[in-house]
């Protein structure tokens, strides 16, 4: 019996316990997600305050306080408050000796915002107010490398690429001497690179649509533009077929002079590239272009010798 009722004193001693824990558990877990609710509460408070202290200042002309915060948000790598700041008093201290520091900084937090074609105008214009600056160098090459990175990849329009191309190349002929010429010459190349792509594949594209003329034509002077290209090799050949498929689906009275244009698109591929691993293929085109030329040589010699025989007669 004694046993029985310690033991019974012990379980409920043990549920005590476990209430005891539970209420203790709960507690904490309340306290956690009261912490969790006022401090979300609280950041909301600071984001509210500190939007509507942003707002009052874009409305505010203390023009120093204005200058003196837009540093600080460049600082904290707030570039879109910088920004706004920096466009309000730009006007105002234009001519003074704060006007460089400022342009400097407007232009910067575009780069740094990933603004490329805004921070390259203005990378532009400090260069063209401030030619003497010290930071006139390094800003000419940033509004190149800007231009470098809004160049797309090579399916699409290739304009900001060109423009790049002719940035980069103004900014070593302005400054030889430069350390960064090295690095704009790679960006040069990695644009002219994709340039060739572009021409190369648009051929290709006229090729596969049956436009043969503009394929060869493409072929031909992505070659002159870009001598040393990679896909050379196989352009040349390409434009031999070009020239095949264009003669072959020629009406007779053409064929002739068309088939002229492989001899001497293969006479010119196996020049420059006599191992090439196509020239067993455009060597095939080749002697049917020949066969063909030897064809309407030998209709013409008949067609003049029957006509002779006629006027003898």
């Amino acid at each position: 019996m004694l046993k029985m009722l310690t033991f019974a004193l012990c379980l409920r001693g043990i549920a005590s316990w476990q209430d005891n824990l539970f209420l203790k558990e709960r507690f904490f877990m309340q306290s956690i997600h009261s912490t969790a609710r006022l401090t979300g509460i609280l950041i909301i408070v600071l984001i509210v305050q500190s939007c509507s202290q942003y707002q009052r200042l874009l409305k505010s002309d203390d023009y120093e306080l204005k200058y003196k915060r837009a540093l600080e948000y460049y600082e904290e790598e707030d570039y879109g408050r910088a920004i706004n700041l920096l466009a309000d008093i730009i006007p105002i201290y234009r001519g003074t000796a704060e006007a460089q520091r400022i342009n400097y900084y407007f232009a910067m937090a575009h780069f740094k915002n990933r603004e490329y074609t805004l921070a390259s105008h203005y990378f532009k214009s400090y260069v063209n107010a401030f030619p003497q600056s010290e930071h006139a160098e390094e800003f000419l090459y940033l509004s190149a490398y800007c231009q470098y990175l809004e160049s797309p990849r090579y399916s699409l329009d290739q304009t900001n690429t060109r423009q790049a191309i002719r940035e980069l190349q103004n900014f070593i002929n302005r400054y030889p001497a430069s350390d960064r010429v090295a690095d704009a010459n790679e960006l040069i190349d990695e644009l002219r690179i994709k340039l060739e792509k572009k021409r190369f594949e648009s051929g290709k594209l006229y090729l596969n649509i049956s436009d043969y003329v503009a394929a060869a034509t493409t072929f031909e002077t992505m070659n002159n533009d870009f001598p040393d290209s990679q896909y050379r090799e196989e352009a040349m050949y390409l434009t031999i077929k070009a020239y095949y498929e264009y003669a072959y689906n020629s009406i007779p009275q053409r064929q002739e002079e068309r088939y002229n244009e492989v001899v001497s698109a293969y006479n010119a591929f196996v020049r420059r590239y006599p191992e090439s691993q196509y020239r067993e293929d455009a060597t095939e085109m080749k002697d049917k272009a020949r066969e063909a030329i030897a064809r309407f040589q030998q209709r013409d010699q008949e067609q003049a010798t029957s006509i002779t025989g006629n006027n003898q007669q």
